[in-house]
């Protein structure tokens, strides 16, 4: 239990204070309402101020735990045939700010993110500030019914990203949110040069997410319908290292085999 609390990073409430008071001073609230969410992350403090302002805070721990997840990825994606994509950042205050660059150019081509709102540094710790997306829920939280009209949403979505040059590189379904009708993604991680590689991750991870709640077929189905058969047959490569992830749980094996099926018949 000591371990995972090091881990997560527990920040102490006068820092937190601290946070808190520069966020209202920055945008001239006179009182502050601070509910803390309940989320399991490792990688910041997340809690929301006064029903506006979604607020990040990232000490010194969660970014070691980045430097550890980023070697993992880095090494699952040896694994996988390529080198390694992720890049980690040095200190809370760029993995903040590298946070809010990634949303303001996704933002920037149309994509639906919280919208950015400014990084800083309050006591060494990065703190990154977003607009509150209010009564969502996470794409692994809704029914199927559900999950399947927003699905085609995600592929277009992820296929518009990858067209603008862009990337998410942590895709899973509490990263994916559904607000009045409309999804959003939030999260977004870096990754090096190699962004072939990094797109074809993606696609394994959006299949990752719809699988075990649409099916394989009906998951690799969807995503056909806005990506070409040799990126599925890419996408194919990462699955593996995909479904080892504790956040990923789905047949692995059964969806390459629908990307195979489907694509013996397109070639053939």
């Amino acid at each position: 239990m000591a371990v995972r609390r090091l881990l997560r990073g527990q920040i102490a409430w006068p820092r937190l204070e601290a946070v808190v008071d520069e966020v209202l001073d920055r945008y001239d609230e006179p009182t502050g309402r601070v509910e803390f969410l309940e989320a399991d992350n490792w990688l910041s403090t997340p809690m929301v101020i006064n029903d506006r302002y979604f607020v990040k805070v990232i000490s010194q721990q969660h970014s070691l735990v980045h430097t550890l997840l980023t070697t993992g990825r880095n090494l699952g994606a040896f694994t996988s045939g390529t080198e390694g994509f992720f890049e980690h950042f040095g200190t809370p205050l760029e993995m903040a700010e590298h946070e809010c660059e990634a949303a303001e150019k996704m933002l920037s081509v149309g994509l639906n993110v919280p919208e950015p709102l400014e990084a800083f540094e309050v006591d060494g710790l990065g703190v990154l500030v977003l607009e509150y997306v209010p009564a969502f829920r996470t794409l692994d939280e809704l029914e199927e019914p559900d999950v399947r009209s927003f699905a085609p949403t995600l592929f277009e979505s992820l296929d518009r990203m990858h067209e603008a040059g862009l990337v998410h590189g942590d895709l899973r379904g509490e990263n994916v949110l559904v607000s009045n009708g409309e999804l959003y993604f939030i999260d977004a991680t870096n990754v090096r040069d190699g962004i072939g590689d990094a797109r074809s991750y993606d696609l394994a991870c959006a299949l990752g997410v719809l699988a075990p709640l649409l099916g394989p077929d009906d998951a690799v189905s969807l995503a056909a319908e806005h990506f070409e058969t040799q990126e599925l047959l890419d996408a194919r490569a990462f699955l593996d290292f995909v479904t080892i992830r504790p956040d990923h749980d789905f047949d692995a094996g059964a969806v390459k085999g629908t990307i195979e099926t489907l694509a013996s018949r397109r070639i053939g």
